[in-house]
């Protein structure tokens, strides 16, 4: 049945819009939200809630609505969890309901419910802490039960970008109080940024009612922005919601320019992210109106006040016909008002014994009947409210008199406003609880931030505007402008509010954990039972309470039930609601797309993809990837059949008995020379560096400020002064930036120069006991026996007619050299290599098995072996840490806590079963697991795992406490399944400990 009103509301009737709502064809009118539409078709049920699957309908009209939350268009145009409140009614819109298998009517799911008593806050902890497996069977059908929408799966094709500003005065907020401060500011000559979320601005000046400079508000509001238009160091962003308050009055903006347009209207940019800088900035963020919380008040048909009073004035959409208002403050009157105006028959209930206020005086006075001191305690209904149970409540707060039951199809409450205090507490701010507004309002300013109207505390349109218009002059005042005269302040009759009567929970002839639930949290189904049942279990903290019950953990954030369950949990522990205090706001406002914030770095935008000269030929040969700090890393070479366990097996045997070849072009290079350069490096390695002879090479370790170890790679002397140092692949940049800093803030005396020379070289690692025979034929100018040539040494040459850096180094144990040439001549010379070695069987190989080569020999990868609190000693390479000399993170070493004989120390580990590989990270533990509430302590991890095809068996690196003491010993490692496996500590060193393989 259409709910339409035959007139009235901002709408454009001569357009009517086309849409679908779960596969059924609906129609609207421009100036529509999805929400507005759906209500005046006459449609109730419009979601089914998270946990328990009950049916629900709308609550609010914007922001706040925490229910009504849909999945918009398909494919790559689709997006989830879109608010219907939001949603601007566009030409083929399509939206379906989300959560609801296998249909919004009728979804099996809501069997929850009738478990709901088994299932209260906590109960996973509870019911799965003792038993990991039994966790593991259980979770993907719990996370299938629960959930939202659907994230996109394919690219989206749209456009976004970002926007960098600056201004004398931003504000933020578009009601009258937000109005007012743009103009004042703004004709006082400051650059002025307003922005506001809604698809126009006016705020409640769109729902309301009364008159501003004898005119309608809304006509008002008109009149306002033309003023504005007119203002050559104005703008107005519409569709803009502030999303963030961070330092310094920088302040993030998400402007939505396109959904709501056709398809052939919308600009280039979906969505532009504003980064604004402000001298000054004034939040008129508004308020927003909370529940009454009670039994079943979460059926659909019971809305909130002012969202009925929206859809009655801004929509002309009539929400129900036999209304009801439920109240505790004089706020609820303005939608009693609403629906007398357009024809429902209206009564209201008011939990006070009186009110002498503008707006009960106003109902009274147009025929509404008003029951004083009556609470609704239980609404009843299936699929919507159908009736409510009411019953008187005394001046202690406790129910009197015989129950009654009133009929009605809408029921619209208000429990009090709440303050947006959102980006005035992400600004740093504390807020400070408002006894006469039963809500927290902004405290003092820790950025000198200014606020005005609602959000302030400001109540009635008149204190609004008179707020609006003293800060928007004082803030141009601050940022430097003399204003003439100040904006005349709008002519607004005055309203008195009566105060509000606190009713955190409406009491129930049974008990909380007996009754129907009363909902606090709408989207997360947090009933007051849970908020109780938490204060029972011990958790006084509302941050403890907000996590074990999920309250405020949706994408509406609380914002209309968070106040509510800290006054819940104030009155259990018999509190003042202060000491309680409140949950941590923090960004984002609401939600923010991940198209915004990339704007255009996506892709090789955001993190460019690096290739090596050789890139195309391992394509060619099958080569699969992986990305290793921006680099694009071949990862193994599988052929037909293989897996990429059984090519790693093949290419680490083809290594150890003949030859293969890396591409280590991507590892970090970065050219060092002056005459201090030797000094400087003795500074930052841990080991000495001043009598390196020219052409030899040295490992060593880099430490940072507190002894840990930040790098590691090979240098080599290439002249008196001049060295060339190699980095990890990922941390190339991280080092020179290192480096570079030192050198310019610590020691900007030395003469040493810094090259990045990682894109200049192409290198090759040709690895294995036939690596010299293949080299040796492609070098004839160099001599390769042991004696001329021994390991840790440099030579230059030409290899395959290129002139080239030829390093014996080895980080798989076996004889290995290190080619490297100028880029351009990368590919040729490893075609070369390639080619020559075709006779003694020559394998590429990727990083895995570089890995697995690494791993057997006992060789440390730093980020993965190491984790930031881990030394040289801890890893066995004590004697690496020069005695004689000072370097960075020296007196660290000295430290108590390094020096400990129990910290975690490298060591290997070998399985009782030799082919079980043990997962990295796993949790070495003291004995065998106990479960709760006996935890058996951890005593380390593992870093490192692979099967070793060399030794026909699975081998291990691992941090361990006391480790190096520990060989022989068993340990207990912990797996994900629940099990424990018994594992041997080692030496980390499984293969050739000796390294003899080097120089056979």
């Amino acid at each position: 049945m259409s709910q339409r009103l035959n007139q009235g509301g901002r709408l454009d009737r001569s357009r009517t819009i086309q849409f679908t709502f779960n596969g059924k064809a609906c129609t609207g009118y421009r100036g529509d939200t999805l929400a507005s539409a759906l209500l005046a078709s006459g449609t109730r049920l419009v979601a089914r809630s998270w946990k328990y699957h009950r049916p629900r309908g709308l609550l609010g009209s914007g922001v706040e609505e925490p229910n009504a939350l849909v999945q918009l268009f398909g494919g790559n145009r689709t997006v989830p969890n879109a608010r219907m409140t939001e949603v601007e009614l566009v030409d083929g819109l399509i939206a379906q309901s989300v959560h609801a298998r296998p249909s919004l009517e009728f979804d099996v799911g809501a069997v929850n419910g009738w478990f709901s008593r088994l299932i209260p806050a906590g109960f996973y902890y509870k019911t799965f802490m003792a038993s990991q497996a039994a966790w593991q069977f259980f979770e993907k059908h719990i996370r299938a039960a629960s959930g939202l929408g659907s994230s996109p799966t394919e690219a989206d094709p749209a456009h976004y970008d970002k926007q960098f500003a600056h201004c004398d005065v931003l504000v933020v907020g578009g009601g009258v109080a937000g109005l007012c401060a743009a103009l004042a500011a703004g004709e006082a000559g400051a650059r002025v940024i307003l922005c506001d979320e809604q698809s126009e601005p006016g705020g409640w000046l769109l729902s309301s009612d009364e008159t501003l400079d004898g005119q309608p508000a809304a006509q008002w509001v008109a009149q306002a922005l033309q003023r504005l238009s007119a203002l050559p160091e104005v703008r107005v962003l519409r569709r803009t919601t502030a999303f963030g308050f961070h330092d310094h009055h920088f302040v993030t903006l998400a402007e939505r320019r396109a959904d709501h347009l056709e398809p052939e209207q919308q600009p280039h940019c979906r969505e532009r992210l504003w980064r604004v800088r402000a001298r000054e900035v004034v939040l008129c963020t508004g308020a927003h109106e909370r529940t009454l919380v009670f039994a079943n008040n979460d059926l659909p048909g019971i809305l909130l006040a002012s969202a009925v009073s929206t859809y009655i004035r801004r929509y002309a959409v009539l929400p129900g016909q036999q209304a009801l208002v439920f109240t505790n403050n004089d706020h609820g009157y303005d939608a009693a008002l609403a629906l007398k105006a357009a024809g429902a028959s209206v009564q209201v209930l008011d939990a006070r014994p009186r009110s002498s206020g503008t707006l009960p005086a106003r109902a009274v006075q147009a025929g509404i009947a008003v029951q004083w001191s009556s609470v609704v305690t239980e609404a009843v209904g299936r699929r919507q409210v159908q009736s409510v149970r009411v019953q008187n409540l005394d001046a202690t707060g406790a129910l009197t008199g015989p129950q009654r039951t009133l009929g009605c199809d809408l029921l619209a409450m208000s429990g009090g406003m709440n303050p947006v205090i959102h980006l005035h507490s992400q600004a740093g701010n504390k807020a400070v609880w408002n006894e006469s507004l039963q809500a927290f309002t902004p405290g003092k300013p820790f950025q000198g931030e200014r606020w005005a109207g609602a959000c302030g505390g400001g109540e009635g349109l008149l204190a609004c505007a008179r707020q609006g218009l003293e800060q928007g002059l004082a803030a141009a005042q601050a940022a430097g402008f003399e204003p003439g005269s100040a904006p005349a302040e709008p002519v607004i009759e005055a309203q008195q509010l009566d105060p509000i009567r606190p009713l955190w929970l409406v009491p129930h002839p049974r008990k909380p954990s007996r009754a129907p639930k009363q909902f606090v949290d709408f989207q997360n189904d947090v009933a007051a039972s849970d908020i109780l049942l938490a204060v029972r279990e011990g958790f006084e903290s509302i941050e403890h309470i907000k996590r074990y019950t999920a309250m405020g953990f949706g994408t509406d954030q609380g914002k209309t039930g968070n106040i509510n369950g800290m006054g819940i949990a104030a009155q259990a522990m018999g509190k003042p609601i202060p000491q309680v205090g409140t949950t941590t706001f923090r960004p984002n406002y609401t939600p923010v797309t991940f198209g915004a914030v990339a704007g255009v770095e996506l892709g090789a935008v955001f993190d460019p993809m690096r290739f090596t000269a050789m890139h195309e030929w391992h394509v060619q040969h099958g080569a699969l990837f992986e990305d290793v700090g921006q680099w694009k890393r071949p990862w193994y070479y599988p052929k037909q059949g293989e897996d990429l366990h059984a090519a790693v097996h093949r290419e680490v045997l083809a290594v150890r008995n003949a030859v293969g070849t890396l591409d280590a072009s991507t590892l970090g290079k970065i050219d060092i020379q002056g005459p201090d350069s030797a000094t400087f490096l003795n500074w930052l390695y841990c080991n000495a560096w001043s009598k390196l002879e020219v052409g030899k090479c040295r490992y060593g370790f880099m430490l940072d400020e507190n002894g840990m170890v930040f790098d590691d790679g090979v240098t080599v002397r290439i002249a008196e002064n001049h060295f060339l140092m190699h980095t990890t692949t990922g941390g190339a940049a991280r080092v020179l930036a290192w480096m570079e800093r030192w050198l310019q803030t610590e020691w900007p005396h030395l003469k040493v120069y810094l090259t990045s020379v990682t894109d200049h070289w192409t290198t090759t690692a040709v690895v294995g006991p036939k690596s010299r025979d293949v080299i040796r034929a492609l070098c004839p100018d160099v001599d390769f026996d042991d004696a001329a040539f021994p390991f840790m040494s440099y030579r230059e040459g030409t290899v395959a007619g290129v002139a080239a850096r030829i390093m014996r180094i080895s980080f798989s144990g076996e004889r290995s050299y290190e080619i490297s040439v100028p880029w351009q001549h990368g590919l040729h010379v490893w075609k070369a290599i390639h080619a020559e070695g075709r006779a003694y069987g020559i394998t590429p190989y990727g990083t895995e098995t570089m890995h697995v080569l690494r791993a057997e020999k006992g060789f440390v990868i730093v980020g993965q072996d190491t984790d930031g609190s881990v030394t040289p000693v801890d890893l066995g390479m004590g004697g690496m840490v020069s005695k004689t000399k000072d370097f960075l993170g020296r007196r660290s070493l000295t430290r108590s806590d390094t020096a400990r004989s129990d910290r975690k120390q490298l060591v290997g580990l070998l399985t009782e079963d030799p082919a079980l590989v043990l997962p990295e990270g796993a949790q070495i533990l003291a004995g065998p697991f106990q479960p709760p509430p006996a935890l058996t302590p951890m005593q380390g991890h593992v870093t490192s795992s692979y099967a070793s095809p060399t030794l026909g068996r699975s081998i291990a690196m691992a941090l361990l406490k006391a480790g190096l003491g520990r060989m022989g010993e068993t340990v207990q490692v912990a797996l994900r399944d629940g099990r424990n496996v018994t594992a041997t500590v080692v030496s980390p060193v499984f293969f050739d400990p000796k390294s003899e393989r080097q120089n056979a």
